[in-house]
C-alpha cells in the first residue's frame, strides 16, 4: 500500500539528512564503532544543516515547527545506513520536549541556542542500577536545605545514551525521598559541575559506536535555578507525559530496521544460489519474506497513524504502548529471520544483517521492556 504519510517538505529534507549521512558519517561510522564513540564535530555539523530543535522557538534558533515528522524522517534515515551511533534522536525526540515545553525564559536562553546548533549534546538520566522501567525506585536524592539556592544531587545513574559526549543531563531525582512518585523533580546537571563524574562507556552487545555510560553525582551543587517545572515534585508527572514520543521513536527505528533488513534480504535471496536454484526459487523461503513483508507493511501503517495522532496531541500511554512493543519484537524477528536466510554469511559482521541483528536487541529493553508495555495495555481494561 502507498504511503502517504510525507508531503514535499519532508521529503525535500529527506534527501537533505541522506546527502549529510552518505557524507559526514557512513564513511567514518566503522572506525567510530571501533572508538566507542562518535565525534562531538559531526554534532555541529548536523546543526548547521538544521537537523536539530525543529519544535525549538525561532528566537532561540530552533524552527517553531511541531511537526514530529521532522524527526522521524532523522531516525529513519540513519537507521538504514545503520549509523547507531548517532544519538540524535535521543537529543531530538525524547530529551527536547523537557526543554522546550518546562522551561522558563531564562533557561531556554542558555539552553536551547547550544541544542539547536549542536554544540551543548543532551542525555537524560532516569536508569539507575537498581531502577530500570520502574522509575518509582530511583534513589538519586537532590535535597534543598531551607532558603538554599542549590540542590545537592547524590546517586548514580546507568545506561545512559550520550553519556560521554553530553553537555546537559536531566537528571530524575527525589526531593522528597518518603513521598514515592510524587517526590521526584528533574535537575539539568551540567558539564563540569563539581562532583558529577562519568564512568565506564559501556561496552554493549551491539550500538558499539553510541557512548552508554555510568553517571555518579557526589554533592553536585545544582542550582535551583537548573530545576525543570515551577515546585519539586513534578518530575514523575513530566516524565509519564513525555515517554508516548520517546516509544514512538524507538518503534520508529524498529520499523525502519525491518524495512531495511527485509529489501536487503529479497535482493540477496535473488542472487544466492543453493542446490542449483536461487534462495528465492524455494517456497520456504517466499512463505517467510512474504509473512515477514506482510507484517511490516501493517506496522508500518499503525505507526504513520499514531504519529498523525502524536501531532495532533490524540497519542495516548496505551497507543504509543503497543507501537513500541509490537513494533520492537517484529524488529528482531524480521532480522533474526532474515539472518536465517542468509545462511553463514549472516553471521558474519561483514554482513549488514549481521550488525543489525546485534544493534537490535536492545529495542525491546530500553524505553520500558516488552512486559512492561503489555502491562499498560492490560490496566487499560480496567482489572
Amino acid at each position: 500500500m502507498r504511503r502517504d504519510l510525507y508531503d514535499e517538505e519532508h521529503l525535500l529534507f529527506q534527501e537533505t539528512v541522506r546527502d549529510f549521512l552518505a557524507r559526514e558519517v557512513v564513511p567514518h561510522h566503522t572506525q567510530w564503532e571501533k572508538d566507542g564513540i562518535v565525534p562531538r564535530e559531526v554534532w555541529k555539523k548536523a546543526g548547521e544543516l538544521g537537523m536539530f530543535g525543529f519544535s525549538v522557538p525561532e528566537e532561540y534558533g530552533g524552527a517553531g515547527i511541531t511537526d514530529f515528522r521532522y524527526n522521524m524522517v532523522i531516525v529513519e534515515e540513519i537507521v538504514r545506513v545503520g549509523a547507531t551511533g548517532l544519538g540524535f534522536g535521543l537529543h531530538n525526540d525524547i530529551v527536547a520536549p523537557y526543554l522546550v515545553n518546562l522551561t522558563d525564559d531564562e533557561q531556554k536562553q542558555r539552553w536551547l541556542p547550544g541544542f539547536v546548533s549542536g554544540e551543548l549534546v543532551t542525555a537524560i538520566a532516569m536508569t539507575e542500577p537498581a531502577a530500570g522501567s520502574d522509575l518509582q525506585g530511583i534513589r538519586a536524592t537532590a535535597i534543598r536545605a531551607d532558603g538554599a539556592d542549590h540542590y545537592l544531587l547524590n546517586g548514580q545513574k546507568t545506561f545512559i545514551t550520550n553519556g560521554i559526549n553530553a553537555d546537559l543531563v536531566i537528571v530524575a531525582a527525589k526531593t522528597d525521598p518518603e513521598a514515592g512518585a510524587k517526590g521526584t523533580t528533574l535537575l539539568v546537571a551540567e558539564r563540569g559541575m563539581d562532583g558529577f563524574t562519568r564512568g565506564r562507556n559501556l561496552e554493549k552487545v551491539g550500538m558499539h559506536a553510541q557512548d552508554t555510560a555510568e553517571l555518579y553525582f557526589d554533592n553536585v551543587r545544582v542550582p535551583a535555578a537548573n530545576r525543570l517545572g515551577d515546585r519539586d515534585g513534578q518530575g514523575f508527572v513530566q516524565l509519564m507525559r513525555n515517554l508516548p514520543q520517546e516509544r514512538v521513536s524507538i518503534a520508529v527505528a524498529g520499523v525502519a530496521a525491518a524495512e531495511t533488513v527485509l529489501e536487503s534480504t529479497i535482493e540477496y535471496c535473488k542472487t544466492r544460489t543453493a542446490f542449483g536454484h536461487n534462495l528465492g526459487g524455494f517456497q520456504n523461503t517466499r512463505f517467510v519474506l512474504a509473512e515477514l513483508a506482510t507484517e511490516v507493511e501493517i506496522a508500518r501503517h499503525y505507526l504513520d497513524k499514531c504519529v498523525v495522532a502524536l501531532n495532533a496531541g490524540r497519542l495516548d500511554a496505551v497507543d504509543a504502548a503497543k507501537a513500541k512493543w509490537w513494533t520492537t519484537e517484529l524488529q528482531n524477528k524480521v532480522i533474526d529471520r532474515c539472518l536465517q536466510l542468509h545462511g553463514g554469511y549472516g553471521y558474519m559482521q561483514e554482513y549488514p544483517v549481521a550488525k543489525a541483528w546485534l544493534d537490535s536487541r536492545v529495542q525491546t529493553i530500553y524505553g520500558g521492556t516488552t512486559e512492561i508495555m503489555k502491562e499498560i495495555i492490560g490496566r487499560s481494561f480496567g482489572f
